[in-house]
């Protein structure tokens, strides 16, 4: 198990050791939060591919001294083409989950880091893009290390990869699959070699010359959008020079037991179903008096509170215009009479019959803390792994298929539209607490996103344990991700075996996974104490370090 680390400087948390230590030499050189955060999202599109790309979306959560917390949306919407006609007229009944024509949204993270580097102004930033995007420009050209989570996920879905535009030249070797491995085809490539974007370099290398804005409104926007036409997917040049990130106002429920306010990301993000997990379980917990850390009361609860929650994420959370337009107000969710009417509905007895409709996706999350006592909570995704699985060959950029979630049917709460925003899972996590700590924390994997955020939040803020045992220590998923088929509640097997059979006993569907599985993501947590110094974890699921100095 990695220690916690301490520092009263600067400190960054990612789940690449590449990615943190980038970010963290910008911190040394005068670099702030926001500037090493993007030079660690940067870094971590090249070298963790399977999990997300600068072809796909990012949220922003950050915290400074003396102002309230605020967030950035940069969620691309769908293509203006991209309507139920337009899918019909091919004979389709459900949007594809890979191939060009699950490419049918822009892609928004660079719009968000544009939109932080403006805040980043306000800070007297002042570091140049060409220094920010160095390291991942030169990983692009001169090697990336394969790791052993991308050859796996590589190999499992490569059937179904293979075949889509551009993916065999860019993840796959050329050579035939060599005897006595599972997959056909080009083979691919061993862990801990070296792999060579040059296509990314050059684009990485243009965004450095030439700015960022150059991805939605010069050339590389145009190569993109001229190559997304040719595949024949909806995408065009307008949609991304229409592509814009927003500063939004932050949700916040109380958590009065833990002596914190707790932020997320609005709508059309599940931090919603993040807050109201908390907020219902710390209702449960002083109602029952749960004092200990995983045993079965705080695992029922919470897996119960989860339940609550994704009720109302799965009818109500989408675009946030769309909900307006249906009367549906977030906050409302978050407020004491609809959190206490959720936990009245808990049984701690017995567990509500499940399954709801899963949530899968593929996603990085990255903490970061400076010296002038500001932090960032980051995520950055490309939905399932390798997202849609488009890879366009003139920029080396991996399109995301997040708009493969959108339903058909226009009735539906989630329903496509041009212009709309797609439902995410991603949803950067913010404590501020009573005695002057703050706390971002985070965890990759759709509908496990929330849960480790539960487990890592209670353990440490509510139960006492050390910061990088609540990451480390086991922990559970209710529902798919990660391409599981099964909607079962599945743990780790370091949980007490007493523990698992009492939650069987009151019908929970359990199913035990290995010590350390990839199925529950990569949760990551950085504190500042009220004295400045500054704690941080990483799980040893991931890749990833804590790097600090």
């Amino acid at each position: 198990m990695r220690q916690t680390l301490s520092s009263p400087r600067g400190m960054v948390t990612a789940p690449h050791h590449l990615a943190a230590h980038s970010a963290s030499a910008v911190l040394r050189e005068g670099g702030n939060a926001i500037e090493a955060m993007v030079a660690a999202a940067a870094t971590i599109a090249v070298v963790y591919p399977h999990m997300n790309s600068i072809g796909g979306d990012g949220f922003w959560l950050v915290s400074e001294p003396g102002r309230a917390p605020w967030a950035i949306d940069a969620c691309g919407r769908a293509a203006a083409l991209a309507t139920p006609a337009f899918y019909a007229e091919r004979g389709l009944k459900a949007i594809p989950g890979r191939g060009p024509l699950a490419a049918n949204t822009s892609a928004g993270a660079i719009s968000g880091w544009i939109e932080a580097l403006t805040h980043s102004q306000r800070w007297g930033g002042r570091l140049p893009v060409s220094r920010l995007l160095q390291d991942a420009a030169w990983y692009a050209r001169q090697g990336a290390p394969v790791t052993h989570s991308q050859v796996a996920f590589t190999r499992k879905f490569l059937p179904e990869l293979g075949p889509v535009p551009g993916f065999a030249a860019q993840f796959l070797d050329a050579r035939e699959a060599r005897a006595g491995k599972a997959e056909a085809g080009p083979g691919v490539p061993a862990p801990d070699t070296l792999r060579r974007y040059p296509a990314l370099a050059d684009t990485l290398d243009g965004l450095a010359a030439r700015g960022l804005d150059d991805f939605y409104r010069g050339e590389i926007a145009a190569a993109m959008a001229a190559e997304h036409e040719r595949l024949g997917g909806p995408l065009r040049l307008a949609d991304l020079q229409a592509q814009r990130a927003s500063t939004v106002v932050p949700l916040t429920v109380r958590v009065a037991g833990a002596g914190a306010s707790l932020h997320n990301l609005p709508p059309p993000t599940q931090g919603l179903a993040s807050l109201m997990i908390l907020g219902i379980f710390e209702r449960l917990r002083q109602r029952h008096a749960i004092t200990e850390a995983d045993g079965f009361a705080h695992l029922h609860a919470l897996v119960e509170s989860t339940k609550q929650a994704f009720r109302v994420r799965n009818r109500h959370v989408t675009d946030p215009a769309t909900m307006a337009a249906r009367g549906s107000v977030p906050s409302a969710f978050l407020s004491e009479a609809f959190i206490d009417q959720c936990a009245a509905a808990v049984d701690m007895r017995r567990a509500l019959p499940w399954p709801e409709p899963a949530v899968h996706g593929d996603t990085v999350w990255m903490g970061a803390a400076d010296s002038e006592g500001r932090m960032v909570s980051y995520i950055q995704s490309v939905y399932w792994e390798f997202g849609s699985g488009v890879v366009l060959g003139d920029t080396g950029v991996v399109w995301q298929n997040r708009g493969s979630s959108f339903s058909l049917d226009a009735g539906a709460h989630n329903g496509l539209a041009p212009g709309k925003k797609p439902f995410h899972t991603l949803n950067p996590a913010l404590a501020e607490f009573d005695d002057g700590r703050r706390m971002v924390y985070g965890n990759m994997g759709g509908d496990g996103q929330p849960q480790s955020q539960a487990a890592v939040f209670s353990r440490y803020a509510m139960f006492g344990r050390s910061l990088q045992a609540a990451v480390s220590a086991p922990r559970w998923l209710l529902g798919k991700t990660w391409g599981q088929e099964t909607t079962t509640l599945k743990f780790e097997s370091r949980f007490d075996p007493a523990v698992l059979k009492a939650l069987a006993e009151a019908g929970h569907d359990v199913e035990t996974l290995d010590e350390y599985s990839d199925t529950m993501g990569h949760a990551g947590a950085i504190v500042r104490l009220p004295g400045g110094l500054l704690l941080g974890a990483a799980d040893p699921r991931s890749d990833g370090v804590v790097a600090a100095y």
